[in-house]
């Protein structure tokens, strides 16, 4: 006996609007559209095997970058390129360029390189972000041209919190799944550059039941931190305090997964498996809360007290945070 599943609609509207109009005719012209897939490259990077995110993120890197001006500047995902001391640019071709580090935004999750010779491309347009809603219809585009490019639609517009001490106010979440969502570019139907890709996750659609689908950090957020990136390397203002964890969330528990050897946390005496219930005098129960609590308290720096259960105990512990920047060399210089 065939089981009909009935899906709400977010998943199936993403599914059945993706499918039917994957390269329907649009504003955008043919030869505008191939120039807008040509803009996104493959780029790989080399870690070196000492670096400190060499152990999580691996020391070969793989995903995509989107030419974003006439000058070689390109845009991606910036976990890719992070502590490399080796970065390539792939052209439609296949013909390799080198490429340098340019900056490393850690809040926002982006990054940006400059390739050494011209890549023969025309640069992507940058689109209007705050003006994409659910059920829009999007195209999903990887290195490789039309052929690794999929229609989807905007599934959903919410917060997003990861694991790694890491909050997006207003994600973009699309179905169904790119398989090379890393550095992806979420493309308008104008052929306009609405957001990066970063992740796979299993709950693209708010609620019920699961669908797969990818996380985008969207192109506004690079807008107003641009100007320092390219001067600095990052973004400028104060920065947010790091305590150095992974954390899980579990039944409205804040649980610590992971200390980083040598950070805040590690110093500050906090183990795997303690379970954080309150930042100050500010109960917290789901990460969104805790990542918000610690970064009310001031600046990187600042000390941060948490309150914790460890076994039976309850227990308080004052982290003195740093700075993500301190603990990492984002660029080449490595």
């Amino acid at each position: 006996m065939v089981r009909r599943t009935h899906l709400a609609w977010p998943a199936r509207t993403a599914l059945l609007l993706a499918a039917l109009w994957f390269f329907s005719a649009g504003p955008a012209a043919a030869d505008e559209i191939t120039d807008v897939f040509d803009a996104v490259l493959e780029l790989t990077a080399k870690i070196p095997a000492d670096a400190r995110t060499a152990r999580g993120l691996g020391t070969f890197r793989r995903g995509s970058g989107i030419l974003i001006d006439d000058a070689g500047l390109v845009l991606t995902i910036g976990h890719i390129v992070l502590e490399s001391n080796e970065i390539n640019l792939f052209r439609p071709d296949g013909t390799r360029v080198r490429a340098d580090f340019v900056a490393y935004d850690y809040d926002t999750g982006f990054g940006l390189v400059r390739a050494r010779d011209p890549l023969g491309v025309k640069p992507i347009k940058i689109g209007d972000s705050s003006q994409l809603e659910e059920r829009h219809r999007v195209l999903v585009a990887s290195s490789g041209g039309r052929e690794n490019a999929i229609g989807a639609v905007v599934v959903s517009r919410r917060p997003f919190a990861g694991y790694w001490e890491y909050l997006l106010e207003n994600a973009i979440f699309t179905a169904p799944m790119h398989n090379n969502w890393g550095g992806a570019a979420l493309i308008s139907d104008a052929g306009e550059l609405l957001g990066v890709g970063s992740l796979f996750v299993r709950d693209a659609v708010r609620g019920g039941r699961p669908v797969a689908g990818n996380m985008f950090v969207p192109i506004n957020l690079l807008k107003p931190i641009f100007g320092d990136l390219l001067t600095t390397g990052r973004s400028g203002g104060p920065l947010k305090p790091w305590l150095g964890l992974f954390s899980q969330e579990m039944l409205n528990l804040v649980v610590v997964s992971w200390v980083s050897p040598d950070g805040p946390a590690e110093e500050a005496g906090l183990l795997r498996g303690d379970v954080i219930i309150a930042v100050g005098d500010t109960s917290v129960s789901k990460q969104i809360d805790f990542y918000r609590a610690v970064w009310a308290q001031g600046e990187a720096g600042t000390d941060i007290r948490l309150k914790i259960i460890r076994g039976r105990a309850t227990l308080e512990v004052t982290v003195h945070s740093g700075s993500r920047y301190d603990f990492i060399n984002p660029d080449t210089s490595y």
